[in-house]
């Protein structure tokens, strides 16, 4: 199977697309309200958190049926997600949010 081919399947591309979903949520909020420094959390950080946290069962689940079976092509899946999921958590880090 190739990469293209792999990356059809629903835990391959759901883990991206969540963390573009959650980068997109950020970015939003951040173009809108500006860089919000509250103690008390909205619904956008509530949208954030709830993305970031489902995707890594279905991370672990890619992981589980497709690395023994496809190795290479589920190895750079599997680096598209982490790149991804880097991409939506690197706005919160570096702007202490």
């Amino acid at each position: 199977m190739t990469f293209s081919q792999l990356i059809k399947q629903p835990s391959a591309f759901l883990p991206v697309a969540m963390s573009l979903l959650a980068l997109v949520t950020v970015l939003g909020t951040i173009a809108i309200f500006g860089v919000p420094h509250h103690a008390d959390e909205g619904s956008a950080a509530h949208i954030f958190q709830l993305l970031i946290v489902a995707q890594l069962p279905i991370v672990a689940f890619f992981a589980i049926k497709w690395v023994p079976q496809e190795r290479t092509p589920a190895l750079c899946v599997l680096a598209l997600q982490a790149s991804a999921g880097i991409a939506a958590l690197a706005p919160v880090y570096l702007l202490h949010l």
